[in-house]
């Protein structure tokens, strides 16, 4: 059983994700054809599941990192074509821009940064749920 703390913080950044996978794929998605396997954007109940990406986050206690607990940033894309390392950075440094535009639209009362931590990217900070 999750908290209800929880639940409502994910669900305030699953809204940035959605809002950033559109963007992505209006911007990159006709770029690269889908891995044989992946269906076409739009055509599945939850936008993780079709389309060139899926962007989310997961929760790492950050043992090891210099940042320590947050959230590690992931963004796949799904295709079999390979991607130029020009492209990657540029959708890397355009998905820490937008993450640091939008973490203090959704989470206002929060002081939540994004950084690069070793080879992944992280969204950390003031985690907190209050009182559980």
């Amino acid at each position: 059983m999750e908290h209800h703390a929880l639940l409502l913080w994910e669900s305030r950044l699953k809204k940035i994700f959605v809002k950033l996978d559109e963007y992505l794929e209006e911007k990159y998605g006709q770029s690269y054809p889908l891995h044989p396997a992946r269906a076409q954007r739009g055509s599945t109940a939850n936008n993780a599941y079709d389309g060139l990406f899926n962007v989310g986050a997961s929760f790492s206690a950050g043992i090891g990192s210099r940042y320590g607990p947050g959230y590690v940033v992931e963004v796949r894309m799904v295709t079999l074509s390979h991607i130029p390392e020009k492209i990657r950075v540029e959708i890397e440094d355009f998905v820490v821009e937008y993450l640091q535009r939008e973490l203090p639209v959704e989470y206002p009362e929060r002081e939540l940064h994004v950084a690069r931590d070793g080879e992944i990217f992280k969204i950390y900070g003031d985690l907190s749920l209050g009182i559980l």
